[in-house]
């Protein structure tokens, strides 16, 4: 699901991210007809699934193999599209170079960006839609220190789309974060949760002044929506 966002303040935001060239981070779930993953599993594996390829060596290293292409994409708009895949496409989509993420009973594989118009013809087939799913239960209340993702309760959006917007919350929280704080939370496997706020409780954590993502509009949600708070211990008001 395509989910530009916009968030105004983030050090590394260019002032001209439209007049540059765009990119598009791929994020695939698997979803079998038979055995789909629940919802909350879905959401916080892709954002682990962000934060695992911010985190990889190609990226990091000084030559890393995908270190210009993550550059290139953050100084544009920083653009996710979450697709979805069962059996031969899931297993094709494995054979490009990325990475799989899993999660409770969920599995996402990540790339590296892409032009917004030079799909590998494995990922451009794959659908967007249909990316519906339901929860397993409800979740359990995250561990003490655990990072939340907070939904925005007033708003309704496709697993896909939520997947994108759990994603650049995580990726915003790691902008923030310095690099012994990347390092610290590398090593527990990204733990993260994701969980709706309560109305009041969203009412408080927009004005904290922890990371927010408010989407750019070009799909489901109006332009400006705020879609998701991350809740990171090293970033809470002192």
């Amino acid at each position: 699901m395509s989910s530009p966002f916009d968030a105004p303040g983030t050090p590394d935001e260019p002032a001209d991210r439209d007049g540059r060239e765009q990119f598009v981070l791929p994020l695939v779930v698997r979803l079998e007809r038979t055995d789909p993953p629940a919802r909350t599993d879905a959401l916080e594996t892709s954002a682990r699934a962000v934060l695992t390829l911010l985190a990889d060596p190609r990226v990091t290293g000084a030559d890393g193999e995908w270190s210009e292409r993550v550059a290139a994409w953050e100084d544009a708009r920083i653009r996710k599209v979450v697709r979805r895949a069962r059996g031969g496409e899931w297993r094709k989509a494995g054979e490009l170079p990325g990475i799989t993420v899993t999660g409770g009973t969920a599995e996402v594989r990540v790339f590296p960006p892409v032009p917004l118009d030079g799909w590998p013809k494995e990922l451009a087939k794959l659908q967007v839609s249909g990316t519906d799913l339901e929860e397993a239960g409800e979740p359990a209340e995250p561990l003490p220190g655990t990072p939340v993702l907070w939904l925005n309760p007033d708003l309704e959006m496709s697993a896909g789309k939520t997947m994108a917007q759990t994603g650049h919350a995580a990726q915003l929280a790691w902008w923030r974060l310095d690099d012994g704080q990347r390092k610290e939370w590398a090593q527990t496997g990204f733990a993260l949760a994701v969980r709706t706020a309560t109305p009041a409780a969203w009412a408080e954590l927009t004005a904290s002044g922890l990371p927010l993502v408010r989407d750019a509009g070009f799909t489901e949600i109006a332009p400006g929506s705020c879609t998701v708070v991350a809740d990171h211990p090293a970033l809470r008001p002192a």
